[in-house]
């Protein structure tokens, strides 16, 4: 049987980190996205340049297929749906 890494909120619609291993999802997919930032954006904002718009665009791209996958991935590490909840019952 698959660990779970993360538990359905009881308010609201998603999930949180259950255990280390969702907590360190969440970190990985934030280190990820700094370092696009960095390598897409800053980069040449450090040699003097600034981003074209394709790099922006790539980036956004980028970012957003990442969390995408990350969502793949929370939603099949979840102990249960993802719904809303008001809490209570």
């Amino acid at each position: 049987m698959s660990e779970f890494w993360f538990k359905p909120k009881t308010h609201g619609y998603g999930a949180a980190p259950r255990n280390w291993k969702g907590w360190a999802a969440i970190l990985l997919v934030i280190l990820v996205s700094l370092a696009l930032v960095g390598w897409l954006l800053l980069l040449p904002l450090a040699s003097g340049n600034v981003p074209s718009l394709g790099r922006i665009l790539l980036f956004l791209v980028l970012d957003v297929a990442l969390i995408i996958a990350f969502i793949v991935i929370a939603r099949k590490k979840t102990d249960g749906d993802w719904r809303w909840r008001w809490g209570g019952k």
